[in-house]
């Protein structure tokens, strides 16, 4: 091999001009700026873009233009939507120049986070739209990625108008605006209320501005309650009353209506600033009682359902929005007012018959006892209630003055205060019977045409004060006890549950002192008044008159009178034997 290259090689020359030329000192400075030209100065902690020189099973490797290239893990490129390839431009984050072994560090992941939260402030400061997509609901509200960025969507702002299922959200696209961020946090809140409700502003000037009564417009429900629904008018709400829901009754509006229903509307009155709105539906349909058939008339029999039942009637619907009353004195013959509830409940479909109707104020009466005869003037009404004839009935009704019984449904008759027992004095005739208990009485008067029956339960029995009259004659003395004292006198009571009377003056016991209540003494009979059923007594007459008949005729005289007037008192009578039985067992 020969050496004469390396021998003829102008060592000196290289080491002065340099490897293979003769370039001056300038022309080399020349050479060194535009060598460093060719290179970026590369800072930390920034977002650049490189260019892919290569690519293997673990790395991308990035020239950048600095002196290096660098390396990006290739996971971080799995989220685009084709494969990666040589001469591809990504940006990177430069996390480090160089690392233990010189190596250039660079990061495609926190490029992404980097460059999406100066988006997200961008679009915050300029109040611009961005898209984010909804990948799962959380509590309160939605996830949405914005960016890469996971932000919070709240329930609230999804929609103007409450959203009851954040599920049929999740996996789509919305359009959202940036109203919030927390730098501490590394928190966002995004909205798209806030772009609905500026489209919404304009549609609610333009139908504020155009609202008038009668006009018909189309809403959503958005809110029911049990006095109404409120609907959306396209940015503006309006009141629908359940009154004006339906020319029918309901309770609810639910029964006919659903949230998120579109519903045709009439604006019924609205305020001056027209920030209340009354709506009406059933007004865009005509009333029913303008399709009234004709041969609804006077006397007519109609069919219905009970609507509602009150303290004075009930009303029986014949269709949504034709109903009569009927009052409680149409339900029976009786002549006693009783509840409606007795009759009838909310529901019932029955007949009745039309009392008078006028179309024009839109009014029905009825009545269900016309369908039905009346009891009063029934052919053998004369015999089955004749005078003397006895029956068993229902108390109904208590007065001051008596109580009324009825016989069968719509025959009542009254029955005096007076006419309730011979023996004992009713003051009212709660002390003798009670409401809806059975009592037996006799007719005493009938008069069919005013439909008007007396009736008695003494009379069941004979009268006794014929047989008392024989028993408690004047002058007689018995044994008696106190029940009450005023100042008038004193009511005593006597065998047999009879009563008696006695004067203050009558009441002076032989010590001097006026008898107590409860105390049990004699008592001499002063007056027997059978008609009136009235025994006036006294005790002060038992101790001096025999004080009286000791001075006149003696001692012995005395006692003798006394035994025979006691014999009196203690006639063992058949017919008082047995009355005494019969009151006993009564």
């Amino acid at each position: 091999m020969s050496n004469t290259g390396i021998e003829e090689f102008d060592w000196d020359n290289f080491d002065e001009g340099g490897f293979g030329s003769n370039y001056s000192a300038a022309q080399k400075e020349e050479l060194a700026a535009l060598y460093d030209g060719t290179l970026n100065e590369v800072a930390e902690k920034e977002v650049i873009k490189g260019i892919v020189v290569g690519i293997n099973n673990k790395d991308v490797i990035l020239n950048i233009g600095s002196k290096s290239d660098g390396l990006v893990a290739r996971s971080e490129f799995r989220d685009l939507e084709k494969e990666l390839e040589i001469g591809d431009e990504v940006e990177v984050y430069v996390e480090s120049q160089e690392d233990a072994q010189g190596q250039l560090i660079l990061s495609r992941r926190k490029a992404k986070i980097v460059s999406a939260w100066e988006n997200i402030k961008g679009a915050f400061e300029e109040d611009t739209v961005i898209e984010g997509f909804v990948k799962r609901r959380t509590k309160g509200g939605l996830i949405c990625d914005v960016y890469g960025i996971e932000a919070f969507l709240p329930g609230s702002q999804i929609d103007v108008k409450p959203i009851r299922d954040f599920d049929v959200f999740v996996g789509k696209k919305m359009e959202v605006k940036v109203v919030k961020i927390n730098y501490a946090n590394d928190n966002v809140v995004v909205s798209h209320k806030v772009l609905i409700e500026k489209d919404l502003e304009k549609q609610k000037a333009e139908i504020l501005n155009n609202l008038e009564k009668g006009q018909v417009l189309e809403g959503v429900i958005k809110n029911m309650t049990n006095f109404g629904v409120f609907i959306d008018l396209g940015g503006v709400d309006g009141l629908l009353h359940i009154t004006d829901i339906s020319w029918g009754r309901i309770s609810h509006p639910e029964e006919v209506l659903n949230l998120d229903d579109k519903v045709n509307v009439v604006v019924l009155d609205f305020d001056d600033d027209k920030k209340r709105i009354s709506l009406g539906m059933k007004q865009l349909t005509a009333h029913p009682w303008d399709t009234l058939p004709e041969t609804i008339e006077i006397g007519s029999t109609v069919k219905g359902k009970i609507v509602n039942v009150a303290d004075y009637g009930a009303f029986l619907e014949l269709q949504p929005g034709v109903e009569g009353l009927i009052h409680v004195s149409e339900m029976s013959w009786s002549q006693h007012l009783r509840n409606p509830q007795d009759f009838l409940k909310v529901g019932d479909e029955l007949e009745a018959q039309v009392l008078t109707i006028d179309r024009e104020d839109k009014k029905m009466s009825l009545g269900i006892k016309q369908l039905t005869e009346d009891p009063w003037k029934k052919a053998d009404l004369l015999t089955k209630y004749a005078v003397g004839s006895k029956h068993t009935g229902l108390v109904r009704n208590l007065t001051t003055f008596g109580l009324f019984i009825e016989l069968e449904e719509g025959v009542d008759g009254l029955v005096h205060v007076s006419d309730l027992s011979w023996s004992k004095k009713v003051k009212h005739p709660s002390e003798f019977v009670k409401v809806n208990e059975e009592l037996e009485v006799v007719v005493l008067e009938l008069d069919a045409d005013n439909k008007k029956l007396a009736l008695g339960h003494k009379q069941l029995e004979e009268n006794p004060w014929d047989t008392f009259e024989t028993v408690f004659e004047i002058g007689s003395s018995h044994s008696a006890t106190v029940t009450s004292k005023n100042d008038r006198g004193a009511l005593v009571e006597l065998p047999y549950g009879l009563e008696g009377f006695v004067a203050t003056k009558h009441l002076v016991k032989a010590d001097g002192q006026a008898a107590g209540v409860g105390e049990n003494l004699d008592f001499q009979v002063l007056e027997f008044l059978k008609n009136e059923r009235r025994i006036v007594l006294s005790h002060t007459h038992t101790h001096t008159e025999v004080q009286e008949k000791k001075k006149k005729g003696g001692k012995k005289g005395g006692a003798q009178k006394a035994t025979a007037e006691n014999k009196s008192t203690l006639g063992d009578l058949d017919a008082l034997a047995q009355l005494k039985e019969q009151l006993n067992n009564k």
